[in-house]
């Protein structure tokens, strides 16, 4: 059986059952805890926590997850991936544990003929929390199956929590025996033997404390009951295809075939190094596959969070083709076949994959820039080893080298077998340990940043309906006080001075969103009272919460609300926002479909736009965008809005942001019939209206992303003015037009740099010339010659250049060494130079720059010939001067 035919199965057995069917979350979802959905739960959690009410009492999904914590396994196991589908059924106060447990095992064990999975009931056995009496019950009654078919675990295996505070509860899963060939009868810790494929979650607890999986505090029963479960796609897939594990199903596995192709090496081939090669096979179609849907729900590679595990996958998954034997191009083999298998399911691939192969393919050829750079590095460390008369490599340079260049461990390990050497692999994981160490902290302090939305919770179900926006058509509405939140929770009133949010059930007021900032203004309530709003914020779905002050008077529940909206603020906002889309799509047509959206700000007057792109963008596509966009603005578009379903908004052509979240119905935004976008923000009524747009600049961002600043306008307008007087201040004082200007000043900057570099000459020639003076003032040190000698203003190239200048002027046959040191800018620059008859008497540079570098505060070394140093503390530098003679005095004797 397919894997998609796995997946209709699963949505069709619970949608016969009552179950809304729920399409898959992006992986990308504003949640701290998390950088990726991991779970088929995660996008349900405003219901589980209480946050937000359910739509539906039941519900059915297949969520696209990734996890990471466990990418070093991947491959090693038929457990560990990144990417993965989780098929899920919910109920939300609904049924419970007799209906999780019957349609789960129905849809389990009933023949494929029925639309079933077909598994054999002797080889399924049920799991309980020892604890859940009433599971046993239940396993009993729904299966017929004998009370020692159903095993008891303790808490570690079969309880659940989110891991903080809230809602948790016992759990059953359902494994199957794979047989004798996988592990001993009855250990159930022998995961490859009795295999877990799905989860059910009997989530009945209020937790108050989360100490670990086994350590926690159940502080009694959640009002409403729940069900979350879990079968893992993948597993399931290759237990009915017969495989032996996930990378060998129907959407992975021709990867692997395509590898073996690019390779010569085969998938299987069994010992030790064939299966040192299936983990790499393994790896490259894992990691292949995640990649490529991360990039596809709007990732880019970075050297931060979610764009280092991109990073991370795409460079593992590039290494381990080359430690296949593969070392061209790998991506643009690998990455068409994954698109072709998982866009039978998810066509987004097909439609925005020209996006999806840039980030992607720009991402390996840096990386193998990478290489280059860190096996230069690494040869010069393998040096370095050798000539110590040393054979292993130190876990701070390995470390250093994954860390610093991003060179992989198992590449570093393989490079230094090749040169006789081994690698100190315990200090670097320790490193590596220490590394992961600090980031379980970041995160685990990040859990505690999990925002309480009991206070919103509370007004929201008092209201009984979302709070009613009029912003769209007015920018002045009345309504009433439906609630007041304070620092201390839910209040009834509030008086003069007051910090509060306040909610109304109808509010012209826009919350902060999709990029767009609030609206300010004012509330005069009809008892008097007058509150100024600062901002505006949606906590949860639903509600609209004006974070304000109260100015004068009391406010209470129930008094009814005068809104007036800034209305000059609300208008250039507005102004920004409709230039936003005009300057994506602008972009768009100059770049192509890669040029996607990837964050905005927009403010009164101005706005940033961020987009995806592999490199800088040429000035010329700066000055055709800007002139496209005023172009249009001159056209005086009609800017529209029309609500549709999100098929009917992507059949239109609409645009959707990455990581944004969209109802069933969605709000189409158009400039005419030249740029559409699904957007909530507000909008200027025609691109008339918008006066100007001036771009400002461009610049990077991280990896992948650049960004453009723009000022929209009134804020346009005046910058051009202020641009126009300088250049007629400019052209004033250089006498030319406006026109010539660039000519001109071209002109003068190459004429200061000609008159800087013979200033340098003549510097250079001054230095040099003293040159002579000082190989003929040379002091005798027993047979040496020695000048040492202070350089004011030099730094290290001028006083290297000096002393080897002085050494050539000194007597030929003679022993002799210089030392000059150097003062620039409260720096410290030594050099010593030593010539063949001072070295065969013992003279050493290296030896001198080692002895005077302590007493300028610094160091530095060479070879006997040369050796250069510097220091911070010119106060001794006479002192270091004086112990020059006395040094060669003391090796050479006099």
């Amino acid at each position: 059986m397919d894997t998609a035919e796995i997946r209709r199965r699963f949505v069709s057995h619970f949608e016969n059952a009552g179950h809304t069917a729920v399409p898959s979350a992006s992986l990308l979802l504003d949640d701290p805890n998390l950088l990726f959905v991991n779970a088929g739960m995660v996008p349900f959690k405003p219901y589980f926590l209480g946050q937000e009410t359910p739509p539906y009492d039941r519900a059915v999904s297949i969520q696209k997850c990734v996890r990471t914590p466990d990418i070093e396994d991947v491959g090693k196991t038929t457990r560990h991936g990144t990417f993965f589908e989780m098929c899920g059924n919910f109920s939300f106060g609904d049924y419970f544990k007799e209906g999780a447990i019957e349609l789960g095992w129905d849809l389990v064990t009933k023949p494929i003929a029925d639309g079933g999975f077909g598994f054999a009931e002797d080889k399924l056995w049920p799991t309980v929390y020892d604890d859940d009496a009433e599971a046993v019950e239940l396993w009993r009654k729904v299966t017929g199956l004998p009370d020692d078919r159903i095993v008891r675990l303790g808490r570690k295996e079969n309880y659940w929590s989110m891991g903080v505070p809230g809602p948790g509860g016992p759990c059953s899963e359902i494994l199957i025996d794979r047989g004798p060939d996988y592990g001993p009868d009855g250990d159930f810790s022998a995961e490859d033997r009795y295999l877990e494929f799905w989860n059910l979650v009997f989530m009945q607890d209020e937790l108050s404390a989360v100490r670990s999986k086994e350590d926690l505090d159940i502080s009694g029963s959640l009002p409403k009951k729940n069900i979350d479960t879990g079968m893992g796609l993948e597993r399931v897939a290759y237990l009915l295809q017969g495989k032996q594990n996930m990378y060998e199903i129907d959407v992975m596995f021709p990867v692997i075939e395509k590898a073996m192709e690019l390779t010569g090496r085969r998938y299987g081939a069994g010992g030790s190094e064939g299966h040192t090669d299936d983990v790499r096979f393994r790896v490259v179609a894992d990691h292949v596959r995640s990649s490529m849907m991360l990039i596809s729900d709007g990732v880019t590679p970075g050297n931060e969070a979610r764009g280092y595990v991109l990073r991370r996958l795409l460079r593992r998954a590039v290494r381990s083709m080359r430690l296949l034997g593969f070392e061209d191009r790998a991506l643009p083999e690998l990455l068409p076949i994954s698109r072709d298998k998982m866009g039978e399911t998810y066509t987004e691939l097909h439609r925005d994959w020209e996006r999806i192969s840039t980030v992607a393919y720009a991402e390996e050829d840096a990386f193998r820039q990478t290489l280059r750079a860190g096996t230069a590095i690494f040869d010069l460390a393998t040096t370095e080893v050798k000539q110590s008369g040393g054979s292993q490599l130190s876990g701070d340079k390995a470390f250093s080298l994954h860390d610093t260049y991003g060179f992989p461990i198992d590449l570093t390990l393989e490079m230094a077998a090749e040169q006789g050497l081994s690698v100190d692999e315990e200090g670097f994981r320790r490193l590596m340990g220490e590394q992961r160490d600090r980031a379980k902290a970041d995160a685990a302090a990040k859990k505690g940043q999990h925002r309480d939305a009991s206070a919103y919770r509370a007004v929201a179900d008092s209201l009984g309906s979302p709070v009613e926006f009029t912003g769209y058509a007015e920018v002045v509405t009345e309504g009433a006080v439906r609630g007041i939140v304070t620092a201390g929770g839910v209040t009834e009133a509030a008086r003069e001075g007051d910090e509060i949010e306040l909610v109304l059930d109808r509010t012209p007021f826009y919350a902060e969103g999709g990029g767009q900032l609030a609206d300010q203004g004012v509330i005069e309530l009809a008892n008097g009272a007058r509150v100024e709003v600062r901002d505006v914020q949606s906590p949860i779905t639903g509600l609209i919460v004006h974070q304000a002050r109260v100015l004068s008077g009391e406010v209470t529940v129930g008094v009814g609300a005068h809104s007036l909206v800034d209305v000059e603020r609300r208008r250039s906002i507005s102004r920004s926002h409709t230039a936003t889309h005009m300057v994506h799509k602008a972009f768009r047509e100059a770049l192509g479909d890669t040029a996607t959206q990837a964050g905005s700000e927009n403010s009164p007057g101005r706005f940033r736009f961020d987009f995806s792109a592999t490199g800088s963008v040429p000035a010329s596509v700066m000055t055709d965008v800007e002139a496209r966009v005023n172009d249009l603005v001159l056209a005086d578009l009609s800017v529209h809005a029309e609500i549709m379903t999100q098929d009917e908004a992507v059949k239109s052509g609409a645009m959707a942001l990455f990581g944004e979240k969209y109802g069933d119905e969605v709000r189409v935004i158009s400039v005419g019939d030249w740029a559409r976008e699904l957007c909530g923000g507000t909008h200027a009524g025609r691109s008339g209206q918008l006066g100007v747009i001036k771009l400002l600049g461009e610049s990077s961002i991280g990896s992948g992303v650049r960004r453009v600043e723009a000022l929209v306008g009134g804020d346009a307008y005046r910058f051009l003015a202020r641009e126009h007087v300088l250049v007629a201040q400019l052209s004033e004082a250089l006498k030319v037009k406006p026109e010539q200007l660039p000519e001109r000043v071209n002109d003068i900057v190459e004429r200061l740099r000609s008159a800087e570099k013979e200033i340098e000459k003549v510097r250079v020639q001054q230095l040099l010339d003293a040159g002579a003076e000082l190989a003929a003032g040379a002091e005798q040190v027993g047979p040496v010659k020695v000048v040492a000698h202070r350089v004011d203003g030099a730094a290290g190239g001028d006083v290297r250049q000096l002393a080897l200048d002085v050494r050539g002027r000194l007597p030929g046959g003679e022993p002799g060494v210089v030392v000059v040191i150097g003062v620039a800018d409260g720096k410290v620059s030594v050099v010593a130079a030593a010539n063949d008859a001072a070295r065969e008497r013992g003279v050493s540079a290296n030896a001198l720059v080692g002895a005077v570098g302590p007493l300028v505060g610094g160091r530095g070394g060479g070879k006997d010939d040369v050796a250069q140093g510097g220091g911070s503390d010119p106060s001794r530098v006479d002192e270091a001067l004086a112990l020059v003679a006395a040094e060669v005095g003391r090796v050479a004797g006099g």
